[in-house]
């Protein structure tokens, strides 16, 4: 990053007010988010070994202290490029903001970027590996011509108001912003009512993100026809970045949640070929 930026808002969990601030690292130091809350600020690193579980998003864990709903900020500074950077939160979820990357990504754009002395490095799949099960996978291949392709295969069923979409895009910074930033989280709203019966996400409203009744979403408008597969493909994005290092190579998920994005970057990390990138690292 050229200078820092900070982004305001919610968390959609929590409902907690918190404020995130993006700022340069040198190179090597990957993506590390701090907690300046705490008494004794701790740092975490966006790496798949501080994964934790948890229900519908990805939380990362180090030192005893966690970072939760940390997705969108990922997927916007893998989308973006931006491979070194500083990310500090007084709180311990991150804002939902609209459900998007919109907001971390018009930050970091005003922010701007500056090469830095030093390669990035690519972790580049050499043979297919799969993980999951018939129900939900995803799969790694070589790509051809050394690009790295996401294609997403989302499934709720013909009886349903989100049915079936694919997407497939070979990733840039240009078509992030332009194909997967703005798209939103969504569920149903069967599930949004059982969130709120269990005193979870009582801020948020229709307006926040997109909740889908029997004809569609409610009281809200989609950005794409078929913005829930962007949405699931912005999501990949982010936990893959938790690779650390860029990936060469053809995604392929069907029905993938977290759990399964963040067990094929574990996979690939044995299976795959760390080399010495052929971009400077930003």
């Amino acid at each position: 990053m050229a200078r820092p930026a900070e982004v305001a808002g919610f968390g959609y969990w929590s409902g907690r007010d918190v404020r995130v601030r993006f700022r340069p690292a040198p190179p090597d130091a990957g993506v590390v988010f701090l907690r300046r809350d705490l008494p004794q600020p701790a740092l975490i690193s966006a790496t798949v070994e501080n994964r934790i579980e948890a229900p519908r998003r990805t939380n990362l864990s180090a030192g005893g202290q966690t970072v939760e709903m940390v997705e969108h900020i990922l997927a916007a500074l893998a989308g973006m490029q931006i491979d070194n950077c500083e990310v500090s939160l007084d709180a311990a979820e991150a804002p939902g903001c609209d459900g998007s990357s919109l907001a971390f990504v018009a930050a970091l754009r005003e922010a701007g970027a500056v090469e830095q002395p030093a390669l990035r490095k690519q972790l580049v799949v050499t043979e297919v590996v799969r993980v999951g099960d018939g129900d939900c996978w995803v799969e790694a291949a070589p790509s051809r011509g050394g690009e790295f392709v996401l294609r997403y295969r989302l499934d709720y069923g013909s009886d349903s108001p989100i049915g079936r979409e694919t997407l497939e895009l070979a990733v840039t910074p240009a078509s992030f912003v332009r194909e997967l930033a703005s798209a939103r989280t969504f569920l149903l709203r069967s599930e949004a009512e059982w969130l709120r019966s269990q005193g979870l996400g009582t801020r948020a409203g229709y307006g926040d993100l997109l909740v889908f009744g029997e004809e569609g979403p409610i009281e809200n408008e989609l950005r794409f026809e078929n913005e829930c597969v962007r949405h699931k493909t912005l999501d990949l994005l982010g936990d893959l970045a938790l690779a650390g290092c860029d990936i060469v190579g053809r995604i392929t998920a069907h029905r993938s949640g977290h759990r399964q994005n963040a067990d094929l970057v574990r996979a690939l990390r044995v299976e795959g070929k760390i080399l010495d990138g052929r971009r400077r690292s930003a």
